[in-house]
């Protein structure tokens, strides 16, 4: 099997993946950001050799689409051309705004450089499976919670000390908790943790370590952090204006569900080159940022995103829908997802009131949402099942299936008008009627 079809593999822009609508190739850069300028480029690049449209990914990767095998090696020449230095190897992300950040507990790079330089000279690349993960959180403004990860470490205060809270396998909510660990030893155990995960072969995950406390059990760690005000930390994607540390100020938005035509990309691009801005930066939850701005010249960029079809405020509803590309797009895709979330947000604005995700799924697997969801749509041949609190793999989503799900949706948003009482979300007036309820009105619609 080979790289562009193995299944799990990563499409990296050496290698990318075929999809529906050809290949994908993927790339994260050494230094987390692009200037303007190679962003631009970029873009231009995919007009050329694929299908021009451009992807930010959950985990803020940036996706071109519809390569052919010559045109992707040409994109990717021409990105050497650009001077855009990729990272490759076992993935070790922090944070957007990593290092600029105000309200940053720590920067997070240096200890991420001395991982990735130690993951290297232990030769992991090449005996860890593609998916395996490392993520360095600094606790700033923009946490790292949602993304999956091996090895997590976050920083946390410890009097006038910086320690990093070390947990594996999952999400901030659903990683197995391990303790503090001193900075001088965050490395290390992060290694010794990888080696385990490598020796149970290329398939395995840290989520299937039987003794993880024993693994780092040489590192001195101390309990878990207590949690207070302070410590809450936000959710959602970075679609606000931040204040970073030098006195100037950040912009997120983003790509309304991941997605967007490299001519828009390269509008909004040159907007903010004419503001001033000398980088670019991918982020977590399909976005994209423009730190060193003051805020009134955020406001300028800010309008121009929304006038090129960007997300720009944190209440638009597209925010409450992840869609995978769906058909034509991906080849397992059933149904076209982004047309039908599209159509959603604009009819239903009502229902996406931010209190719950819909997931809108072309298939079973489930790609662009893993987790379990509110509310899931997932195509079938037949038409489109529906399923609640679960993932598009469970099997709910194949029992009740639609041939009309806009319809579907409009019946679901009609009942939770009649039914939502004063002061309740979306969300709990749906736990409130059930699955049953909810299901039937799908079928009904």
């Amino acid at each position: 099997m080979n790289a562009f079809a193995r299944r799990g593999a990563c499409p990296a822009l050496s290698a990318p993946m075929q999809t529906g609508d050809g290949l994908l190739a993927r790339l994260n850069t050494v230094a987390g950001s692009l200037p303007p300028n190679a962003l631009i480029g970029l873009c231009e690049s995919a007009l050329r050799n694929g299908s021009g449209v451009i992807e930010v990914t959950a985990r803020g990767s940036v996706q071109i689409r519809g390569l052919t095998p010559s045109s992707a090696r040409a994109l990717a020449r021409e990105a050497d051309m650009l001077e855009i230095d990729v990272r490759t190897g076992v993935p070790v992300e922090t944070g957007p705004l990593a290092g600029i950040d105000a309200e940053e507990i720590a920067d997070p790079r240096p200890l991420a450089n001395e991982i990735r330089a130690a993951i290297e000279k232990a030769g992991l690349g090449a005996r860890l499976g593609p998916k395996v993960s490392v993520v360095v959180d600094g606790g700033g403004r923009l946490p790292m919670d949602a993304v999956l990860a091996d090895v997590r470490l976050v920083a946390v205060r410890s009097g006038d000390a910086v320690t990093w809270f070390l947990s594996i396998g999952g999400t901030a909510a659903s990683a197995q908790p391990l303790g503090i660990v001193p900075k001088a030893e965050a490395c290390a155990a992060t290694v010794a943790i990888l080696e385990a995960v490598a020796v149970l072969g290329r398939e395995a995950r840290a989520r299937d370590l039987v003794d993880p406390h024993n693994i780092v059990g040489g590192i001195a760690l101390s309990g878990l952090p207590t949690p207070d005000g302070s410590q809450l930390r936000p959710t959602g994607a970075p679609v606000s204006v931040f204040p970073l540390a030098d006195g100037t100020c950040a912009l997120g938005v983003a790509l309304p569900f991941g997605s967007m035509h490299a001519e828009n990309i390269i509008a909004l691009a040159q907007g903010a080159t004419s503001l001033g801005v000398t980088e670019i930066r991918p982020a977590p939850s399909r976005a994209l940022l423009f730190p060193g701005m003051s805020a009134a010249a955020c406001a300028t960029l800010r309008q121009t995103a929304a006038a090129l079809g960007f997300v720009t405020h944190a209440n638009d509803p597209r925010l409450s829908i992840v869609a995978c590309p769906g058909a034509p797009a991906c080849a397992s895709g059933r149904i076209a997802t982004r047309a039908l979330a599209e159509c959603i947000a604009a009819d239903h604005a009502g229902l996406l009131d931010s209190s719950f995700t819909l997931h809108v799924s072309g298939c079973a697997k489930g790609c662009a949402h893993p987790s379990p969801a509110a509310l899931t749509l997932v195509g079938h041949d037949e038409g489109t099942g529906i399923a609640l609190d679960a993932t598009a793999r469970s099997p709910a989503a194949s029992y009740k299936v639609a041939s009309d799900a806009q319809a579907g949706i409009a019946s679901i948003a009609s009942l939770a008008r009649q039914s939502r009482r004063s002061g309740e979300t979306v969300a709990a007036c749906l736990a409130r009627l059930g699955a049953a309820a909810i299901t039937t009105a799908f079928m009904q619609g």
